[in-house]
């Protein structure tokens, strides 16, 4: 990764995990949106989006896994996902966010904060 400012390098993941979380989502929720299109026409192209998916993931844990522990490379994955798949509900498939997903959403997102800091506020 000698093309990228050293600076830039923690972020370089979490870009990745960004990109890869989009195209997750529409892979295994895009198809929601054409339930009259035939099972099989939804399989092949969930997994070919999927592919391009893991094309990212894949880079994005081996180059963080250099920086963060695989606990917070999949804390990371998970809050980016929640991120991505509230948007994608809204904008995509036309669902309203209610008060009820936000407070579930938070406090999953509260456990990522225990993952990152707590290790760090304990000494370990």
């Amino acid at each position: 990764m000698g093309f990228i400012p050293a600076a830039f390098l923690p972020f370089v993941p979490i870009v990745l995990l960004c990109a890869s979380n989009i195209f997750m989502t529409f892979a295994w929720y895009g198809h929601l949106k054409y339930p009259n299109a035939p099972m099989l026409v939804a399989i092949l192209a969930a997994w070919s989006i999927a592919f391009i998916e893991y094309c990212l993931a894949v880079p994005a844990n081996r180059i963080g896994y250099s920086m963060y522990s695989a606990a917070e490379l999949k804390t990371m994955q998970e809050v980016i996902t929640l991120i991505v798949f509230a948007l994608f509900s809204v904008f995509w498939l036309g669902e309203k966010f209610t008060l009820y997903h936000g407070l579930g959403f938070a406090l999953i997102a509260a456990g990522a904060v225990v993952v990152f800091y707590a290790p760090k506020l304990a000494g370990a």
